[in-house]
C-alpha cells in the first residue's frame, strides 16, 4: 500500500510539472492589464491644477483631461494654467496658455499657443485647446505616479510647406441682423448690416468697414401716436505699419450720419503714432501703450447748433494711455484719454476707465470696474433743444458736463478644494433658465 501511494504521488508530480513551469514562464511576461487597473489612491497623487480659463470651456477640459485634480484656488495648486486670447488677422483667435509651476513644480514653467480659424466651430476650437493643454501638462505628469499609465503615440504628418494664399491674407465679412419687438401699444423694428475687409500680417494691419442701421419705433398713447425713424450709416478704416517691437504708425478714417448726434453727415481722418513700453510679442500678457492722434473732421449738421453753426471744419488732437496686465494674482486694465479742439482749447474731454480683478487670498477675489469722464466738447448740440418725445426716443443728445459709472463685486468660494467632477444634467451650473 505504501508503494502504491508513493507511485501515485510521483505520477501526480510529473503531470503537474509542465503546468507549474508554464505558470512560472507566464509570470515573466508583462501583464499590460495590470496597467489599466488603477492602484489605490492614485487620483489623490495626481497633479493639482488651477484652471484659469473662461467657465464655458472648463467642463469640457475637465471631461477630456481627467488624470489631474482641478482645484478651486491658485494657492492650492501645483500648476496654474492661465489662458489669454487675441484676434488674428484671418478672423480667428490666438489662445496663449501659460503654465506656471507652483510648490514642488516651481521650476517648471512654459507657454504654448493654439490658433483657431474663423470658420472653426466651438467644438473644433475646444478640441484644439485640449490637445495643447495635454502637451503642456506632460512635464508635470511625468513627475507623478500617473506617468506610468501614459502611452504616447505619434502620427507622421507631411512636411511643412509655404502657404500660398490666393486672397493675399484679406478676410471679408458680410453681416446682417434684424430685431422685431411687438407690444399692444408699442412696435419697434431694427435692421442692420455691415461689410468689412481686414488684412493682418506681421508688418501691416488694415481694417475697413461699412455699416448701416435702421430703427423704427411706433408708440400708441392716450393722446395719439408717436413715430420715430432713424438711419445711421457709417464708415471706419484703419491702417497700421509695424516699426519694431515697440513702435507703430498709421491712421484712421471715418464717415457717418447720426440723427442722435445732429449730424447730417461728417467725415474725417487722423494720422496716429503708438508706443508700447512692453514688446508687442507679449501683448497677450501685458501692454502699456501710448497713442497720439492728430485729427481733422468736416461736420454738416441737421439743425443749427448752440454755437450757431450749420457746418464747420475742426482740427483736434488726443493722447491716450492704456495699461493691460494679466498675471497670476489677477488682471487689470486702465485707459486714460484726453482730447481737445485746436480752435478753442476749452472744448475738451477727459475720460478714464478701468477694470481690476484681484485674488486676495484663498477663495476670495474682488472685481472693480468703472469710468469717469469730464465732457466739454459737445459742439453738435442743437440750438432749439430737444422735446420730451425726442429725449424718450433717443433722437437727440442732451448736454452733459460729466459722467460716472462704477461696479464692485466680492466673491468668496469655500468647501472642497477639488473640482474634477462634471455633471451636465439640467444644464450647466449657474446658468439656469426660469420656467415660471
Amino acid at each position: 500500500m505504501n508503494c502504491k501511494f508513493r507511485f501515485l504521488a510521483l505520477l501526480t508530480f510529473l503531470l503537474f510539472l509542465p503546468v507549474t513551469n508554464l505558470i512560472g514562464a507566464e509570470s515573466n511576461v508583462p501583464n499590460y492589464a495590470d496597467e489599466d487597473r488603477e492602484p489605490d489612491h492614485l487620483q489623490e497623487k495626481a497633479a493639482k491644477i488651477f484652471l484659469d480659463v473662461p467657465g464655458y470651456y472648463q467642463d469640457y477640459i475637465k471631461t477630456e483631461i481627467p488624470f489631474v485634480n482641478y482645484v478651486r484656488d491658485r494657492k492650492l495648486a501645483q500648476v496654474h494654467i492661465m489662458m489669454t486670447s487675441q484676434r488674428t488677422g484671418s478672423g480667428g483667435n490666438e489662445y496663449t496658455f501659460t503654465f506656471t509651476g507652483l510648490k514642488n513644480f516651481a521650476a517648471l514653467s512654459d507657454t504654448m499657443k493654439y490658433v483657431s480659424r474663423q470658420m472653426d466651430t466651438r467644438d473644433m476650437t475646444r478640441q484644439g485647446m485640449v490637445k495643447i493643454l495635454k502637451l503642456g501638462l506632460m512635464p508635470y505628469i511625468a513627475k507623478t505616479p500617473q506617468a506610468k499609465y501614459l502611452h504616447i503615440s505619434y502620427r507622421v504628418k507631411s512636411n511643412p510647406m509655404d502657404v500660398i494664399d490666393k486672397w493675399n491674407f484679406w478676410v471679408f465679412n458680410i453681416n446682417t441682423d434684424g430685431n422685431l419687438d411687438l407690444e399692444e401699444s408699442k412696435k419697434n423694428y431694427r435692421l442692420g448690416g455691415s461689410l468689412s475687409a481686414n488684412r493682418v500680417t506681421p508688418n501691416w494691419k488694415m481694417s475697413f468697414s461699412l455699416n448701416t442701421r435702421y430703427n423704427e419705433t411706433n408708440i400708441e398713447t392716450s393722446e395719439g401716436s408717436i413715430s420715430s425713424i432713424t438711419r445711421s450709416p457709417g464708415f471706419r478704416g484703419i491702417i497700421v505699419k509695424s516699426l519694431g517691437e515697440h513702435w507703430s504708425v498709421g491712421g484712421y478714417a471715418s464717415a457717418r450720419s447720426s440723427v442722435y448726434s445732429n449730424l447730417n453727415y461728417s467725415y474725417g481722418f487722423a494720422p496716429a503714432l503708438e508706443f508700447n513700453v512692453f514688446p508687442y510679442s507679449i501683448s497677450t500678457r501685458k501692454e502699456f501703450r501710448f497713442l497720439y492722434r492728430l485729427g481733422y473732421n468736416n461736420l454738416h449738421y441737421n439743425e443749427e447748433t448752440i454755437f450757431d453753426k450749420m457746418n464747420e471744419a475742426l482740427f483736434s488732437e488726443s493722447l491716450s494711455s492704456t495699461l493691460e496686465i494679466k498675471e497670476k494674482w489677477g488682471s487689470t486694465s486702465t485707459t486714460l484719454r484726453g482730447s481737445h479742439f485746436f480752435h478753442d482749447f476749452s472744448k475738451n474731454k477727459l475720460e478714464m476707465s478701468g477694470n481690476l480683478n484681484i485674488r486676495l487670498f484663498e477663495g476670495i477675489s474682488i472685481d472693480i470696474s468703472g469710468s469717469i469722464s469730464r465732457v466739454h466738447d459737445q459742439l453738435s448740440l442743437p440750438k432749439k433743444g430737444a422735446t420730451l418725445e425726442e429725449v424718450l426716443l433717443r433722437r437727440k443728445q442732451l448736454a452733459s458736463e460729466w459722467g460716472v459709472s462704477t461696479r464692485i463685486g466680492l466673491r468668496y468660494t469655500f468647501g472642497s478644494i477639488y473640482s474634477n467632477v462634471v455633471n451636465p444634467r439640467f444644464g450647466s451650473g449657474g446658468r439656469h433658465r426660469r420656467y415660471y
